[in-house]
């Protein structure tokens, strides 16, 4: 298949942004939690060592976080990358 005037590099390096900022975030989020809570986060939240508590808030915490890095990093390279999908009128044919 052909590639559509650009979308499909913007899509890999859209990805790709996505999982660099995904591993900054994380790096990030586990640094706030640590100087917020006085503890590392849980390594394995499902384990019942782990108060429910704190395994809920990681997972929020984590999962909130990491969505939106990832639509922020695609849609910021879908905005320079991605063809103009809209064109002024004047520039359509009859």
């Amino acid at each position: 298949m052909a590639d559509k005037d650009g979308d499909l590099a913007a899509r890999i390096i859209g990805g790709v942004t996505a999982l660099a900022a995904a591993y900054v975030t994380r790096k990030a989020l586990t640094l706030l939690w640590t100087k917020t809570v006085g503890k590392e986060p849980p390594a394995d939240p499902e384990s019942p060592d782990i108060s429910l508590g704190e395994a809920l808030g990681w997972a929020v915490v984590t999962g909130v976080g990491m969505e939106v890095t990832r639509v922020l990093a695609v849609r910021a390279v879908h905005k320079q990358l991605a063809p103009r999908r809209h064109r002024d009128i004047e520039q359509l044919p009859l």
